[in-house]
C-alpha cells in the first residue's frame, strides 16, 4: 500500500492571497483593518482567515524578534554531514538538534550535506564553545562547515 500524501493543495483565490500577504507583513492586524484593505466586510474576511487557519495554510502567528537587542550578534549557517544515512543516525541527530536553543532553524537537505542549521549566538567565542561542547558531541557527525552572516540584505518571515 502506498503512503498517503499528508499535504494537500488548498485552492486560494486572489483575496485569500491578499489576506496572507497582509498577515505576513503584520500578523497583529485586526480583521476589521484587513477587511478595509481588501474591500470586504468584516464577517467574510473573518471566515476566510479562519478557513486558512483550519486548512493549515496559516500555521501560527509569531513575533519577529531583533536578535541584536537580545545580545545575539552573530548569525551563521552551519552545514552538517553525517557519517551515514541510516534511519537511526538521522533520528538521533534530529532529536539532539531540536533540543539546542542556539539552533533557530534546521533543514534536512539534499546535496553534499545532510542538514542546514541557522544559529543565532552571542559571538565567535560562544560559537566555538557551542561547537565543542554541544554540536560535535552529537553522535555520527562527519563534517561541520559554517558560514557567517556579514549582513542581511533580505529576510522575509
Amino acid at each position: 500500500m502506498e503512503k498517503e500524501n499528508l499535504t494537500s493543495t488548498i485552492n486560494l483565490d486572489a483575496i485569500d492571497l491578499q489576506i496572507l500577504e497582509l498577515l505576513r507583513r503584520d500578523a497583529k492586524q485586526g480583521t476589521k483593518e484587513i477587511a478595509q484593505k481588501i474591500e470586504l466586510t468584516t464577517t467574510p474576511t473573518y471566515e476566510r482567515i479562519k478557513r486558512l487557519e483550519k486548512n493549515g495554510v496559516i500555521k501560527r502567528y509569531t513575533a519577529i524578534i531583533d536578535n541584536k537587542k537580545l545580545g545575539y550578534d552573530l548569525t551563521l549557517f552551519c552545514n552538517v554531514q553525517l557519517k551515514s544515512h541510516t534511519s537511526e543516525y538521522l533520528t538521533e541527530f534530529e532529536a539532539a538538534i531540536i533540543g539546542l536553543k542556539e539552533v533557530k532553524e534546521c533543514y534536512h537537505i539534499a546535496g553534499n550535506f545532510d542538514y542546514l542549521l541557522k544559529i543565532d549566538i552571542e559571538n565567535m567565542n560562544e560559537y566555538a564553545t557551542f561547537v565543542k561542547d554541544k554540536l560535535t558531541v552529537i553522535p555520527h557527525i562527519a563534517t561541520v562547515q559554517s558560514s557567517f552572516v556579514m549582513r542581511t540584505l533580505k529576510a522575509e518571515y
